[in-house]
């Protein structure tokens, strides 16, 4: 068998295009290795990213060797590849069809595409294309009917897959890919088209001119939501680029934002910590609400925070880790044992077990998003109102019980400092709240049990003799996460305890202007290691900021930002060392990390005496 490795695209040598519903990563190669339909967490129909020989790709590039250049258009998705030969130059552009809603009103558009429009530039350049769809997590190769000038159709029970190229292709013997090789020449431009539509009569894509106007308005759509984005400062090309990618993975249909749109990309090559990250998280609440509405994003805010609403009254007065986009909290881990993993990193997960675990500091991240919200929209509903009580209610039933934390380890339950911190906070965010006039709740009584839980954590979540919040009551390790509690408003950054956990985190976990979340060697219940995090590097660059070390907050943000791929899109992790990405991709809490960052430093370079947490 050839190298692992020789047959797998570095993470970082991705792009991502998606339609706000549903994904796909598109490699340096001009190969679309990974894609779900109808939504990101539905069954691929091409995984080559997690089995290079079976999962199944859509590739258009030249034949032969070639050097790649590629961007997104200016302020959109819409990505553009360049391939330069000896012969000539071809242009590669994808994109997922996007549209404001009257497009929709005034003509039928297929319920998910993908457009692709290949052009040679200069010279001359033989193109190849090989489109051959796995569905199901590559089970099923699909069969495929010829229809002539209609396309190439792929139908499964309800679904259709509908090919159409106006280049031509040929079905391969024995299976259902399609394959097609043409010389271009200077000044010829063709399009090909992927569509998918379920439970309905399918609509045709029509290419030529109609193609061209739909990818025109595509461009328009991203361009016009970008240049929404109120953040004006000098980190602007990284802020807009992490808010397009936020705009990507949000769900439109629900509002809900997943956390990547793929699954298991290895944390570490041939190790298990491989996951599912194509669903939504409670614990990146309030820090997602703060950026949209920072930036100007309040439909999108009021979208998100309305999900989190809507998902989490389902489970109330327990609030499930993870939901997926309809809002399901229940969303089973199983292995596919016949994919062989990224890199042969199996095993391949779909669903994630962390879904049942019981984290604490949801209910303080939660009710700080409510916090966020109401003091943005000025108004709580009433139903509202009386989920934000259970869930006070119960924080104050639950908070001395162990739970598996904010990292979702599998070694058990344990007594976790921030998760202990965040019970604190949403209390006290429930008593503001109350103050406020938007809801009414025990006071008295959430006053009391909040006294009593900051007494607990500053007693056993402080190690005296190291100078540090710890991970864990009693413990002496430290734990990133604790970067957060000023951002909450559990404590400023320039309280003496706080600060000297600053100085111990910053000294034992941070690596080339990289963070990890706790140090190696820590027990989580799986034996491989795993890269530095880089929400948990932005939280260090925030830190600084918060303290008036803006020298060093800037040093650091440029080092870390410099670690993006070359279209600007981060992993959930980075190997210090190679700069190789790790992890699913692209994370979008790394992207938020980011965001606040740039927000924090903003505000604090503009006064210089606002070290204090941001209202939240």
């Amino acid at each position: 068998m050839p190298d692992a490795d020789a047959r797998y695209v570095p993470i970082e040598d991705y792009a991502v295009i998606g339609d706000c519903a549903s994904a796909a990563l598109v490699g340096k190669h001009g190969s679309i290795d990974w894609l779900c339909w109808p939504r990101f967490d539905s069954p691929s129909v091409f995984a080559a990213l997690l089995d290079a020989d079976e999962g199944g790709h859509f590739q258009v590039c030249p034949v032969g060797d070639f050097t790649v250049e590629r961007r997104y258009l200016e302020d959109t998705n819409v990505l553009e590849t360049t391939f330069t030969t000896d012969t000539g130059v071809l242009r590669l552009t994808d994109v997922m069809p996007v549209a404001g809603r009257e497009a929709y009103r005034r003509e039928l558009w297929p319920e998910h595409e993908i457009l692709r429009r290949v052009e040679c530039l200069e010279g001359e350049v033989e193109v190849s294309v090989v489109c051959d769809p796995r569905i199901e997590y590559a089970r099923i190769d699909p069969p495929l009917e010829d229809r002539g000038p209609h396309g190439f159709f792929y139908n499964h029970e309800e679904a259709v897959l509908i090919v159409r190229s106006e280049l031509p292709l040929t079905l391969s013997r024995g299976r259902g890919a399609l394959y097609g090789q043409r010389t271009l020449r200077a000044g010829e431009r063709h399009f090909l088209s992927l569509t998918y539509d379920e439970g309905e009569p399918a609509v045709l894509p029509l290419l030529g001119d109609h193609a061209e106007r739909k990818l025109e308005r595509s461009v328009g759509y991203w361009h016009d939501w970008a240049e929404r984005c109120e953040y004006e400062g000098p980190y602007r090309n990284a802020v807009v680029r992490s808010a397009l990618t936020l705009k990507l993975m949000t769900f439109a249909p629900s509002g809900a934002i997943v956390a990547a749109p793929t699954t298991s990309l290895p944390e570490a090559i041939g190790g298990e910590r491989n996951w599912d990250y194509r669903y939504c998280w409670l614990r990146d609440a309030a820090l997602t609400l703060r950026a949209l509405y920072e930036l100007g994003y309040e439909a999108e805010g009021r979208a998100f925070f309305s999900w989190l609403l809507h998902a989490t009254r389902l489970t109330a007065p327990k609030l499930s880790v993870l939901y997926d986009v309809h809002g399901n909290s229940t969303v089973e881990e199983r292995t596919l044992p016949h994919l062989e993993g990224y890199r042969q990193s199996p095993p391949v997960r779909v669903g994630n077990g962390a879904h049942d675990q019981l984290q604490l500091d949801t209910y303080g991240e939660l009710i700080s998003a409510a916090y966020e919200f109401a003091r943005r929209e000025e108004r709580l509903d009433d139903w509202h109102a009386r989920l934000l009580r259970s869930l006070g209610d119960e924080v104050c039933e639950r908070w001395r019980a162990p739970d598996e934390g904010i990292w979702e380890v599998r070694s058990g339950r344990h007594h976790h400092t921030f998760s202990r911190a965040m019970c604190c906070v949403a209390l006290e965010r429930l008593v503001a709240l109350r103050e406020a006039g938007y809801l009414r709740v025990d006071a008295d009584r959430y006053r009391s049990e909040a006294e009593t839980i900051r007494a607990a954590v500053e007693e056993q979540g402080y190690n005296e003799e190291m100078g540090s919040y710890v991970a864990t009551f009693g413990g002496d390790r430290v734990d990133a996460s604790l970067l957060l509690l000023p951002f909450y408003g559990y404590t400023e950054a320039t309280a003496p305890r706080m600060e000297s956990t600053f100085t111990r985190i910053h000294e034992e976990l941070a690596q080339e202007g990289l963070l990890y979340r706790y140090p190696p060697g820590t027990d989580d219940g799986l034996s491989s290691e795993e890269g530095a995090f880089g929400i948990c590097s932005f939280w260090d660059e925030e830190m600084f900021a918060r303290l008036g070390r803006l020298d060093e907050a800037r040093e650091n943000l440029n080092k870390t930002i410099s670690y993006a791929n070359d279209l600007g899109l981060f992993a959930e992790e980075i190997d210090p060392d190679t700069g190789a990405f790790l992890g699913n991709f692209p994370q979008a809490f790394t992207h938020v990390g980011l965001i606040n960052a740039v927000l924090t430093l903003e505000r604090v370079s503009e006064d210089p005496s606002d070290t204090a947490p941001a209202p939240n």
